[in-house]
C-alpha cells in the first residue's frame, strides 16, 4: 500500500505568490474545451465507482485527493472530487471497513491505518475549499455529512463527537478572509438548530480565542455567537442532535449547566481580546439579550461592565443597560452607582445618538420612591440647566421627563412652587435678584443644593424660538392634572421629525411675507434703484 501523497494538510487558506502565472484553481480556463471537462469529470466518477467495487482500487483515493488539492485544477473538478471522496469515505465508515475488529488481520490493519491517513488528508483538502468563495457552501455540506458519519460509525460503541474536525472548521470560519456566506450558513443552520453542534462549537471558540490576543477573529466570532438566539431554559429542551445522541443521560450534552458553562467561557474569551472602542460598543449592545442570559456567574461580567461604565462618553451610556441588568436581575451591588450616573449628565448627553436609550433607563433608575429627594432634585436641576443649550428635539424629551419625575417625587415640587412670603425678601428679590444656590460643578448629587433652587430654566424655555418647545415647556407652570406622559411619544424626535410635523400642519392664517422679490440679497443695490441695502450687506462684506 502506498504511503501518503503529501505532507499533513493545513486548515488555513492557500496563499499563492503573485509571481506565479499558473491559472487559478477557481477560475475556469478560457481555452478549456467542454469535451475535455466532461471526460475529466467522468474519470472522477469512474474512479469513485471502482473504489467502492473493490479494495484493489483503494490507490485511486490518492488520485482523487490529488485532483482535490491540485493548484491548476478546474473548480468543478475539485468539487466533484470532493463529493466523490465524501461518498467513498462515508460508504467505508458505514460498512465498518475503517474500524479495527477482533478478527482484523495484520494486513487489514495496515490498510485501515492507510485509509485513516487518507481520510485525514481529504478532510484537510476539504477545509481549504471551506474558505473559498463560491464553493464553500458545498464544502460545508460535505464537512457536516462527514462529521455526522464519523461520529456515528468511526468512533466505536461509546459516544465520541469529532471535536477535532469541528474545531478545524471553526478555525476556518474565524479567518477574516474566509467566505462570509458559509459562516452565516453554518451559524444559522447548524449552530442555532442543533444542541451538540452548538455545545462543541462554543467549546472550540473558547479554545481558539484563548490562543490569540489580536482582534483578527473578533468580528467573525461575534457573528457565530450572536447567531445563537435562543438560550435553553431546561434540560428537556436539549433534544436536537446532529450526531446521534449519547445513550448515557449523564453525558455533558444533557446538562444545561454544561451548555451555559461553554457559552460563558466562549464569551469571556472574546471579551479578553484586545478591542477598539467600536468593538467594545458592539459587545455592550449585545450584553443584556445575547450575553448575560448565558452566564451562571454574572459577577464575571462586572469587571468588563464597570471598566466600560467608567470610561465615559457613549461607551458609558451603552454600559448602563448591562450594569442595570446585573443590579436588578442578579442583585449585584455597584458602589456609587448614582454618582457615576450623575456624572454622565454633561453637555454631550443631549446631543448623543444614544439619547433616547439613556432616557428610557434614566426614568427607570429614578422611578423608585425610596430615593432621597435631594438626589432626584439634582438630576432634575442638572438636566434643566443643560436644556438651555440643547437642540429642540432634546428639549421636548427632557420636559415631559421632568414632569413624570416630579409626579413620582412630590417632595421635589418645591423647585416649582417655592414662594417668597416676606415683603422684605420680595423687595430685595425685585431689586437685586438672587444667586442660584445650585452647584453645577459639584460631582456628588447629594451635595449640589439643587433642592434649594428652582426650575427657572424651564420657565425660560417658555420663550423658546421653536413654538412646539415653548408650548410644551408651559406644562410645568400649569396644574399637574395629567398622571404622566408616555415617554415613547417624545424620545425619538429629531430635527427631521419636527420639520415633518410642521409640513403636514394645516395653515389657518397665511403668514406675512415680503411681497416683492429682491434682486440682490448679499450685494449692494444700484444707486439708481433708490432701494435701501439689506441688513446683511451692512453687517458683512460679501464682495
Amino acid at each position: 500500500m502506498p504511503g501518503p501523497t503529501s505532507g499533513p494538510s493545513q486548515s488555513g487558506k492557500r496563499k499563492r505568490s503573485s509571481s506565479e502565472k499558473r491559472p487559478s484553481k477557481r477560475a475556469r480556463s478560457e481555452s478549456s474545451e467542454s469535451g475535455g471537462e466532461e471526460d475529466s469529470q467522468a474519470q472522477i466518477i469512474m474512479l469513485a465507482d471502482e473504489i467502492l467495487k473493490s479494495k484493489k482500487n483503494y490507490n485511486s483515493i490518492s488520485k482523487l485527493i490529488q485532483i482535490l488539492k491540485a493548484e491548476g485544477e478546474e473548480a468543478d473538478d475539485a468539487v466533484l472530487a470532493g463529493i466523490s471522496l465524501c461518498r467513498v469515505f462515508t460508504s467505508l465508515m458505514v460498512s465498518g471497513d475503517m474500524v479495527k475488529k477482533q478478527s482484523t488481520t495484520e494486513k487489514d490493519a495496515v490498510v485501515i491505518k492507510w485509509l485513516k491517513e487518507r481520510y485525514s488528508e481529504y478532510k484537510g483538502g476539504l477545509l481549504l475549499l471551506l474558505g473559498e468563495e463560491g464553493i464553500s457552501s458545498t464544502a460545508l455540506d460535505l464537512c457536516m455529512r462527514l462529521l455526522k458519519t464519523e461520529g456515528q460509525h468511526l468512533r466505536g460503541q461509546e459516544y465520541s463527537f469529532p471535536t477535532t474536525f469541528l474545531t478545524d472548521m471553526v478555525r476556518v470560519f474565524l479567518d477574516p478572509e474566509s467566505d462570509e456566506s458559509a459562516r452565516e450558513e453554518f451559524s444559522e443552520t447548524y449552530v442555532e438548530e442543533y444542541d451538540d453542534i452548538r455545545f462543541y462549537t462554543l467549546e472550540a471558540l473558547e479554545k481558539l480565542l484563548s490562543e490569540v490576543e489580536s482582534q483578527a477573529f473578533f468580528n467573525n466570532a461575534v457573528q457565530i455567537l450572536t447567531a445563537i438566539e435562543s438560550v435553553p431554559e431546561s434540560k428537556e429542551e436539549l433534544e436536537d442532535f446532529w450526531v446521534p445522541a449519547p445513550k448515557k443521560t449523564s453525558q455533558a450534552l444533557y446538562s444545561l449547566t454544561q451548555h451555559k458553562k461553554r457559552a460563558q467561557s466562549a464569551w469571556l474569551a472574546l471579551m479578553n481580546l484586545e478591542m477598539d472602542k467600536e468593538q467594545r460598543k458592539s459587545i455592550l449592545g449585545l450584553m443584556v439579550k445575547s450575553i448575560a442570559p448565558w452566564f451562571m456567574k454574572p459577577e464575571l461580567l462586572m469587571d468588563f461592565l464597570t471598566d466600560s461604565y467608567n470610561s465615559g462618553g457613549s461607551t458609558s451610556l451603552l454600559a448602563l443597560s448591562g450594569v442595570f441588568y446585573l443590579l436588578q436581575e442578579k442583585n449585584l451591588d455597584y458602589p456609587s452607582f448614582y454618582r457615576k450616573l450623575y456624572s454622565l449628565l454633561d453637555s454631550e448627553i443631549l446631543h448623543s445618538k444614544h439619547r433616547s436609550r439613556f432616557f428610557r433607563l434614566l426614568e427607570t433608575f429614578l422611578g423608585s420612591t425610596h430615593l432621597p429627594a435631594v438626589l432626584v432634585a439634582s438630576f432634575i436641576k442638572r438636566l434643566s440647566r443643560l436644556t438651555l443649550n440643547a437642540p429642540p428635539a432634546a428639549v421636548v424629551t427632557v420636559v415631559p421627563w421632568i414632569y413624570n419625575i416630579l409626579k413620582k417625587h412630590p417632595m421635589c415640587t418645591f423647585m416649582i412652587h417655592r414662594e417668597t412670603r416676606s415683603e422684605a425678601a420680595k423687595e430685595m428679590l425685585e431689586k437685586e435678584g438672587m444667586n442660584d444656590p445650585f452647584l453645577m460643578d459639584e460631582e456628588d448629587p447629594m451635595e449640589t443644593k439643587a433642592i434649594d433652587s428652582s426650575l427657572w430654566e424651564i420657565v425660560t424655555l417658555q420663550s423658546h424660538y421653536h413654538p412646539n418647545v415653548a408650548t410644551l415647556a408651559k406644562i410645568i407652570s400649569e396644574q399637574f392634572t395629567k398622571q404622566s406622559y408616555n415617554m415613547e411619544d417624545f424620545l425619538d424626535h429629531s430635527y427631521g421629525s419636527m420639520l415633518e410635523a410642521e409640513y403636514v400642519k394645516d395653515v389657518k392664517k397665511i403668514p406675512v411675507i415680503e411681497f416683492e422679490i429682491p434682486k440682490k440679497i448679499f450685494m449692494k443695490q444700484d444707486a439708481s434703484s433708490e432701494i435701501h441695502d439689506r441688513l446683511l450687506v451692512n453687517l458683512w462684506d460679501f464682495s
